[in-house]
């Protein structure tokens, strides 16, 4: 690999963004991919010696957004796309029931989680053994855990003084989802809130809710099982 791909694609995972290699196996020829373009809308392909055509670079996207390493036979030749992706994390705003079996299925689905909840008595660790607690203010919380583009937030409190901070900081990052509990009734107060606080109607945009996939759910189970179909559906889409 020449210096400048491999500074790169360290400057990349420092970064904690999502990347592909793209190597042609008969020259060795390299080049980076990111999901969304560089900086200047393109590729990184220009600091390396490969030049993809379209199907490939759509390809090196696809193969990112599934998380997985892939071999293609393209126009120019065979190519390897190896990814590296940041891990996948859900930040979850309100230790409440429904939060209990949505931490089991994302954690099975390879997520790392955190609760976000300054409401001692709900953040125990007898409900929630194995992720990572925080009591800190929602805004605080989110600020200190740096969302990037592999991190889904999800505020389940359905209490405006906690959820609201938290989509504060939530709206204005990188996070690939952000959900938020609550009737069609409730987000369109959220909404008013929102929109009084300065937020513009495409920031807004980006919630979630009422949260979920409709499946018809009842259960916090069932709910869990909604939420966490459709941040799997935003995930995958490119």
């Amino acid at each position: 690999m020449k210096q400048d791909i491999l500074n790169a694609l360290l400057a990349a995972r420092a970064a904690k963004r999502p990347v592909a290699t793209v190597t042609h196996l008969d020259s060795g020829a390299q080049a980076l991919v990111f999901r969304d373009g560089d900086s200047d809308g393109d590729t990184s392909g220009e600091i390396g010696e490969l030049t993809l055509d379209d199907a490939a670079m759509a390809s090196a996207r696809r193969a990112i957004a599934d998380d997985k390493s892939t071999r293609i036979d393209s126009d120019g030749g065979p190519l390897f796309i190896q990814v590296s992706n940041p891990p996948k994390r859900m930040i979850i705003v309100g230790a409440v029931h429904i939060a209990q079996p949505l931490v089991e299925i994302a954690k099975t689905a390879g997520y790392a989680l955190t609760i976000v909840d300054p409401r001692g008595a709900f953040a125990t660790r007898d409900r929630f053994p194995v992720v990572e607690l925080s009591e800190d203010w929602p805004d605080d919380a989110l600020k200190a855990l740096n969302i990037d583009t592999r991190t889904a937030v999800v505020t389940l409190t359905h209490d405006p003084k906690l959820d609201d901070p938290a989509l504060h900081v939530a709206l204005r990052s990188e996070a690939f989802y952000i959900g938020s509990l609550g009737s069609k009734k409730t987000h369109a107060g959220r909404v008013e809130r929102l929109t009084a606080d300065g937020y513009s109607e495409a920031e807004i945009a980006r919630i979630h809710a009422p949260i979920g996939l409709y499946i018809g759910g009842k259960s916090p189970a069932e709910i869990a099982i909604s939420i966490m179909a459709q941040v799997t559906e935003v995930l995958h889409k490119v």
